[in-house]
């Protein structure tokens, strides 16, 4: 019986690397090992980056809320717990966009964390 060689598969990978590798500086875009170990870091930086984008994202609207009430003679943890008194479920990323773009609507929203409170 005849010895089966991985080469196909082996090409198959490599040339997947490769192509992930597709426009990396010098070496690491065209040596299958350079080429390996700089996709295996983008990965792991790809992977990072999706989590740390929530945080990021989470962390830019709590700014964007705490200055819109302290506009309103409010800070930020008071607001808040004001609006779980109140009963009004809004999440901090519609909040945010309230605080933004309606002024108006969002110092409404404070008067009445201000009487729930």
């Amino acid at each position: 019986m005849a010895r089966i060689k991985g080469s196909i598969m082996t090409r198959k990978r490599r040339k997947k690397i490769i192509g992930f590798a597709k426009g990396y500086w010098g070496a690491k875009s065209k040596h299958f090992k350079m080429a390996n170990q700089a996709v295996m870091k983008s990965l792991s930086y790809a992977y990072v980056g999706r989590k740390r984008k929530k945080r990021d994202f989470r962390r830019l609207w709590i700014t964007r809320i705490n200055a819109g009430c302290r506009i309103n003679g409010i800070n930020y943890s008071t607001f808040i717990h004001g609006l779980k008194l109140a009963g009004i479920d809004m999440n901090r990323k519609m909040l945010s966009e309230l605080a933004i773009n309606d002024p108006a609507a969002f110092a409404a929203l404070c008067e009445k964390v201000k009487a729930a409170g």
